[in-house]
Parts: C-alpha cells; sequence; structure tokens
C-alpha cells in the first residue's frame, strides 16, 4: 500500500505538466493504476501463485509429448468445483493429437487431416480436468479430480494437477519449439492474471524404483496471480455479530451482495419454503453454477456468524457458524481465515482444523480453518444441513484483553480467499456497563437542566 502512494504521489507531479490541460484525467488514470496494484496484493500471502509447468519429456515425428503440472502455492485459496481451466495461443499451428488426464472443451476445424484426426485443432484451446472414475487407460498422476486443487496449508498433496498433451506439427528440437502465449487460468471464473511463458531449468524426474533421475528435454513456466477485484464485482460473503452480554444481533449488512428486486431481476433468490425450489433446483442439475441464494436482506451465498459465547476467569469462548444459503453450491474443502489480535493465545479448538498464518514474523494475529475429512469438510448446499459449526477458546492476555469497543470481535474474514463484508464497527454489540453509563450522564445533563428551569421560573 505504502509503495503505491508513494508511487502515486512521484508520478503526480511529472503527469500534471504533462497534461496540464486534463488534471482531473491524469488524477483519475493514475488512481485506477494505484487502486489495480494495491488490490492484486495478498497482504496474506504475499508470495502466493499458482505455477504451471510445462515439461517436454519426448520428442515425435512432427512435435513433443508434455507433461503440463498445475502447483497451487496459495496459502489459503483453492480451486473448487467445477474446476480449473486452463487456455492459451499457440505460437505457429500446432495441434494436439491426443490428451491424458484431460480433454478440450472444443475440437475445432480439423478438416485439413485426412486418416488421424487431431484431438484438437484450434489455435487457443481450452484444457479442463477429468473427473474421478475415469479409465486408468486415460489416467497419469495426480489428474482427473475434477479440476478441483486443495490450498497449499490444507493439503500440499492435493494442491498439484497435471495432464499429458502430445504436441504436433510443433518442431523436434528446443531450437524449433516456440512457447505458447496469452496464457490463461480460469479456476473457475476469472480473477487469475498469468504472466508470459518463461523458459526454465529443466525439470527432473524419480524413476519408480527410486535409484534414477530423468531429466525434461526442455521446461518453461507460467505464474498466475489471483485479484479479487477481477474475480467478480460483488461480494460474496458476509459476517454477523453477537455476543453473550448483549441481547442485539447485529446481521450482515443490507444487500451486501445484492438486493431483492423481483422486478428487474425476478428469479434472483427463492424462499426455503417456496413450491417453486424443487422444479428450480431440477432445471439447474447440469452445470449451472449460478448461485441461487435464499431470499435475505443482504443476499450474500455465505453467512459467517462470530458469536462470543462465555467468559471465564482466564479464557473466553467463541462459537463460529458458517452458513451456506446457496442452493445450487456445495462447498468442498471450504476454508475460513480469520484476524483477530488475541489468536497468538489461542488454547483450543473443538471441531475444525487450524493452522496460523504469519506472513509477516513473529505477528501470530490471523488464522485458518477448516473442516475434518469425513466430518465437515464439506458444506453443504443451502437448507436444513448447510452449514458447519465449531467453537475456539482463547486464553486472556491480561495486556491486551476486553470486551469494550468490539475488541472481542474479528477485524477481517475470509471465505475461501473471498473478503467478506463486515458490519460497520460503531453497531457492534456494546458492554451493558458502558451503555448504563451513558445513561447516567444523560440522565444527569437532564436533571441539571430540569432543576436550572425550576429555578429560573422561581426567580
Amino acid at each position: 500500500m505504502e509503495v503505491c502512494l508513494c508511487l502515486c504521489s512521484i508520478s503526480r507531479s511529472s503527469s500534471t505538466t504533462k497534461f496540464g490541460t486534463s488534471p482531473i484525467l491524469s488524477a483519475l488514470l493514475l488512481s485506477l493504476m494505484c487502486f489495480t496494484y494495491t488490490d492484486a496484493y495478498d497482504v496474506l500471502d504475499p508470495n502466493g501463485n499458482i505455477t504451471v509447468k510445462w515439461d517436454v519429456k519426448s520428442w515425435t515425428p512432427d512435435g513433443y509429448v508434455a507433461i503440463i503440472t498445475i502447483y497451487n502455492f496459495q496459502k489459503y485459496r483453492h480451486i473448487q468445483t467445477p474446476g480449473w481451466q486452463l487456455s492459451w495461443t499457440w505460437a505457429k499451428k500446432e495441434v494436439i493429437w491426443s490428451a491424458v488426464g484431460s480433454q478440450a472443451t472444443e475440437q475445432g476445424d480439423c478438416s485439413r487431416f485426412k486418416g488421424n484426426i487431431p484431438h484438437c485443432c484450434k489455435r487457443d484451446p481450452t484444457i479442463v480436468d477429468l473427473f474421478p472414475g475415469t479409465s486408468y487407460n486415460h489416467q497419469i498422476a495426480n489428474c482427473c479430480k475434477g479440476g478441483v486443487i486443495s490450498s497449499w496449508i490444507q493439503d500440499p498433496e492435493k494442491a498439484v494437477s497435471a495432464f499429458q498433451l502430445s504436441v504436433g506439427q510443433a518442431g523436434t528440437s528446443n531450437k524449433s519449439v516456440r512457447l505458447p502465449k496469452n496464457f490463461t487460468l480460469k479456476a473457475p471464473g476469472p480473477g487469475y492474471t498469468c504472466g508470459p511463458a518463461t523458459k526454465g531449468k529443466p525439470t527432473k524426474f524419480l524413476t519408480p524404483d527410486g535409484r534414477r533421475f530423468t531429466q525434461a528435454l526442455m521446461t518453461w513456466n507460467v505464474t498466475c496471480t489471483y485479484s479479487q477485484f477481477q474475480a467478480q464485482t460483488a461480494p460474496s460473503c458476509c459476517v454477523s455479530l453477537s455476543s453473550f452480554y448483549n441481547d442485539t444481533i447485529i446481521n450482515c449488512p443490507t444487500c451486501t451482495c445484492g438486493c431483492q428486486n423481483s422486478i428487474t431481476h425476478p428469479g434472483t433468490c427463492i424462499e426455503p419454503d417456496s413450491p417453486y425450489l424443487a422444479s428450480a433446483l431440477r432445471i439447474s442439475e447440469k452445470n449451472d453454477y449460478k448461485p441461487l441464494v435464499r431470499c435475505t436482506k443482504h443476499m450474500c451465498p455465505i453467512r459467517v456468524h462470530w458469536h462470543v459465547k462465555t467468559n471465564y476467569k482466564a479464557y473466553w469462548r467463541v462459537k463460529i457458524t458458517i452458513t451456506n444459503f446457496n442452493y445450487r453450491m456445495n462447498y468442498s474443502q471450504w476454508n475460513l481465515v480469520v484476524q483477530h489480535p488475541n489468536f497468538e493465545n489461542l488454547t483450543q479448538i473443538f471441531s475444525f482444523n487450524y493452522a496460523p498464518l504469519v506472513p509477516y514474523g513473529p505477528i501470530n494475529d490471523t488464522a485458518m480453518f477448516w473442516g475434518i475429512k469425513y466430518y465437515n469438510d464439506l458444506l453443504m448446499q443451502g437448507g436444513p444441513y448447510g452449514n458447519v459449526q465449531s467453537e475456539i477458546l482463547l486464553r486472556k492476555d491480561k495486556s491486551k484483553f476486553t470486551f469494550e469497543k468490539g475488541w472481542a470481535f474479528p477485524h477481517k474474514v475470509y471465505f475461501n480467499g473471498d473478503n467478506c463484508v463486515m458490519p460497520p464497527p460503531d453497531v457492534y454489540p456494546y458492554l451493558p456497563n458502558a451503555s448504563g453509563h451513558s445513561g447516567l450522564i444523560l440522565l444527569h445533563c437532564l436533571a441539571t437542566i430540569l432543576i436550572s428551569l425550576i429555578l429560573l421560573h422561581n426567580l
């Protein structure tokens, strides 16, 4: 953030001179540049990215066979259903003769070929993963997971996906092969920006017997980074708050993720007791992942509720509930990231997995939670089973702990990597003592005014 502001302040003086007749346009362009830079930077995972590695394993009469591997080096952001889509533009007139562990979404125009028809002839192919249960002769290692890739912290062994391509009309040596261009990664929608392919050190592979290394004939890498602003224009989750010391429940802000509007946008939400719910779900059973949410004031697919439950002498207890209002989506391998200054004293988690996120050394104020396998790692679609919950126990730090001024509530919350909208701080549940003290002050002021008026009247 500071780097961006510094660059903006340096550029402003030179730009004003250059565009002296239009300082407003200049300022607007500079602000857009700064906004894009800061939004793409993730303060919780500054080095997180998805790396696509392209290893040429062998030469063929008119091209090569390559293993393409997708590594998710992001700590808490994963790729969920319906999975990744990888596309690029060929540098020459390459074709894909065959694919193992994946398939191209379109074959394209292969009319110039006679006899043996390629798998894909498009100049800009799009590749997707195969589903679990694919026959073994169409599989390779780390393929066939429906495009779902775990985050690095949740399961590093499953934070990888791979497939094999046989590429033709591509050249048969390191000098004649040209690197593809314009890589695009959808995971599953927009949000990732990929850089150009760059040649790297050839990858080494260990043979099954563990006694010999083979080496790729040629290797290049592509790095893709995520920006939530590019992924979606509206938020996808919100946070509600409550506490044992106040009966008020602070709900998600109204219209956080959208507004109910049956006139201009009919069918954007549905009531749980609606007779049309079952038919709406049947219509959208196949390949429709557009959210169909329960009608609420906030209209978010996901709500995270933070409840300050109990106060002990040396500890305090919080209950976290994640509710899915989306009738069309089961969230597999979900995760929750929460920032709070007392997480360095986190003592016990009852039914979630936990790992600290410490991108800045000794500062331990960020926790990552995710479900326990086969227990609550799947957040079911909207309905009676569409929620997961846990409780956490935190030790009190006498130098920091307080229930005043909303200290007990989180600073930021992320669900599946997306920033959730918090209520404004001035509406957080307050301590009864604080409200009572304010009431006494108000009563004292009114009494003083009343006495003054009586005295003036007697005069």
